[in-house]
């Protein structure tokens, strides 16, 4: 008799390994795709956040929306704003007030028209892309020849921010872009 009870104690500590290491396989499981679910999520608004910037690159050499003097492009709307000072001032995404804004839909982007319509990047799952973009300051070209250094012609310095944010979480993923553009210098 003594023989059967050490054998049933002996099952049941196997069994009992048996379920803890179940437990856990399966707790590890759920975790690493909790982890792959976030990552898929986080790369969506990352690439929407990249799309943002590319809108606003988009209607900036958009010859139609260039030779329309009713639009304006944002690069040229950010020149004639407030200028943005790194140290005072913050381009945050959910500031669409003191900054230009354009906005990435599901239309994608057309040519002769500013991007300024509300919707979502994509539907599955519901993704947004915006951006904001902020006139820095007028500066001499670097690295440029003598022949447009010596000429009437500066650089204008931009920053744009392209947002992204997927609906079922709660960060937005932000890239930011430094521009520099050739323009007549003021005067």
């Amino acid at each position: 008799m003594k023989q059967q009870g050490v054998v049933l104690v002996f099952a049941l500590l196997v069994l009992l390994s048996l379920t803890i290491l179940g437990v856990s396989a399966v707790s590890s499981s759920l975790s690493q795709s909790k982890m792959a679910m976030s990552m898929q999520q986080t790369g969506l608004a990352f690439d929407a956040a990249e799309a943002a910037i590319a809108g606003v690159f988009f209607e900036s050499e958009d010859e139609i929306l260039l030779k329309d003097e009713a639009l304006t492009d944002p690069l040229s709307e950010a020149r004639q704003g407030n200028a943005f000072d790194p140290e005072v001032d913050a381009l945050s995404c959910f500031n669409d007030v003191d900054w230009i804004n354009r906005q990435m839909t599901t239309g994608g982007l057309t040519t002769g028209t500013r991007h300024v319509a509300a919707g979502n990047y994509q539907n599955q799952p519901v993704t947004q892309s915006w951006s904001r973009t902020a006139f820095v300051r007028e500066q001499a070209c670097r690295g440029s020849s003598n022949v447009i250094g010596g000429s009437n012609i500066n650089c204008h310095v931009f920053i744009i921010r392209g947002c992204g944010r997927v609906a079922e979480k709660a960060t937005v993923v932000a890239n930011s872009l430094a521009a520099a553009v050739l323009a007549p210098a003021s005067q």
